[in-house]
């Protein structure tokens, strides 16, 4: 069992557990992301039965490292920082006593490679017209992050002064705009809203619904951030070493069928085709890998509707390792991130280490069409494309360049996309139906939050299915 006291957040989330009359249960458990375990691990400390079904042969879903570089380089192709202010997450990181350290989001000696010409972070925020975006009179001399706070400042004090109600006038306000169609309504020339896209990395993102973009500055996620030491997946392997003889690698879910007595989950391993017998089933697969299940009775035509229509992001990463960080060496980057407009769009620097010369760089992080793009060729092809434009940007590159790696989310059978990301109208439409229990089946994933992409979304929805169940509390079912 985990050694020292939980944070008093967890402490606080769990005390509605304690007091349930309820009898102990089976419950089966879809996926074992995030969501997943951390439902699976509430609901044993409470004495229930749980079966956790994963169809890959390592857990945490969208938490991925990857290790296969030199000897102690890693590198994240999912999930790779937490909010200071994602409490939920870092209570049990303190739970398991993980050690954390900064992510470095900032930086003002990164660069700027825009219009064909490379520029400081420092150079560009002390002179904002040195970049070549066509702004309106009243836009000039601003950086694109002045113009965003005014541009939103007056929500934002909306938030702070009254909480969920002000996030509700302003779902009821705004849902149904993009993110560009927000900034041309509040007055931003084209220009203007190219600016900002370029150096936020959102152009992929500007068709998709505002209010996803607002939810994330607001709950400040990008500010003061952290990484876990040592790699992302320490998170999911501590759960895992709670919960090592619950779960099931390489059982490939193929069907759900439920009566007024339980669900039966049919699934498949390489030995042959299994069932197992639950009181409830939490599922936390994607939606578009939970289109190729069968299931019996349907699901309630809201929930198919939501299935099929819930929109999800595309995301590829290219990562190189080097022989010499050459970032630090030639421009004295240590950590941050360099803003481009060619395809690469985000170069993102590692935290330093003393230790070796060598490094990890995560050459490329795209999301929406780009991230569609790189996903469409072979590796090879990503890397030497990935390699050309880096090259512009920092020259010795290749000189230094030892191996690559790349992670396309979209191809990944088991996520099918990166993470949920409404769009316009989605929230309104689809949220109720994307969180409604099924019968005796529930649903949880970062998906099922309003904190889509995050970690502490698919904690948040684990926890509370699992909390649902307990409480003999499912919406819409009678026991």
């Amino acid at each position: 069992m985990v050694t020292g006291l939980p944070s008093a957040h967890i402490a606080a989330g769990r005390a509605a557990f304690e007091s349930s009359t309820q009898p102990r249960m089976t419950i089966a458990v879809l996926g074992a992301g995030l969501a997943g375990l951390a439902a699976a691990y509430e609901l044993k400390r409470q004495g229930h039965r749980v079966v956790v079904l994963e169809a890959q042969n390592r857990i945490g879903g969208r938490v991925h490292t990857l290790r296969s570089f030199a000897p102690g380089l890693y590198a994240e192709a999912g999930a790779m920082r937490i909010p200071r202010s994602h409490d939920l997450t870092l209570a049990y990181c303190e739970a398991f006593r993980l050690p954390m350290r900064p992510f470095v989001t900032g930086n003002p000696r990164g660069l700027v490679h825009v219009g064909g010409r490379r520029y400081s972070m420092d150079e560009v925020t002390r002179e904002p017209a040195r970049l070549p975006f066509a702004l309106d009179v009243h836009e000039h001399g601003q950086t694109a992050d002045a113009l965003w706070e005014a541009c939103v400042r007056d929500l934002r004090e909306q938030v702070v002064a009254h909480g969920s109600e002000a996030w509700d006038e302003i779902v009821a306000r705004f849902d149904h705009l993009s993110l560009y169609d927000f900034l041309r309504e509040r007055g931003w020339s084209a220009g203007a809203i190219e600016y900002y896209a370029v150096m936020n990395f959102v152009e992929a993102d500007l068709h998709n619904a505002c209010v996803e973009v607002l939810r994330e500055d607001f709950n400040r996620c990008y500010e003061d951030m952290l990484e876990i030491d040592g790699g992302m997946d320490r998170l999911p392997q501590a759960f895992y070493a709670q919960l090592e003889d619950e779960v099931h690698l390489g059982a490939e879910v193929y069907a759900l069928a439920q009566d007024p007595d339980g669900v039966s989950v049919y699934f498949r391993t390489q030995a042959g085709r299994a069932t197992v017998r639950a009181d409830f089933a939490i599922c936390t697969l994607p939606f578009p890998v939970l289109r190729t299940i069968e299931v019996a009775p349907a699901f309630s035509p809201g929930k198919q509707r939501a299935i099929r229509q819930l929109n999800y992001h595309a995301s590829t990463k290219i990562l190189f390792q080097v022989r010499e960080r050459v970032w630090e060496t030639d421009d004295g980057i240590e950590g941050g991130a360099s803003v481009t407009d060619l395809p690469v769009r985000r170069l993102n620097y590692p935290t330093p280490d003393r230790s070796t010369q060598r490094g990890i760089l995560l050459a490329s992080y795209t999301w929406g069409q780009d991230a569609l793009q790189w996903g469409a060729m072979d590796e090879e092809t990503r890397i030497e494309e990935a390699l050309d434009d880096v090259a512009r940007i920092h020259p010795r590159i290749r000189d230094a360049f030892e191996v690559g790696a790349s992670y396309a989310w979209y191809g990944d059978r088991w996520a099918r996309g990166a993470f949920a990301l409404f769009q316009p109208g989605q929230q309104s439409s689809l949220y109720a139906d994307i969180v409604k229990p099924e019968g005796r089946v529930l649903f949880a994933g970062e998906h099922c939050s309003l904190h889509h992409a995050w970690i502490q979304g698919a904690l948040e929805s684990g926890i509370e299915a699992a909390r649902q169940v307990h409480l003999g509390a499912v919406p819409g079912l009678a026991l």
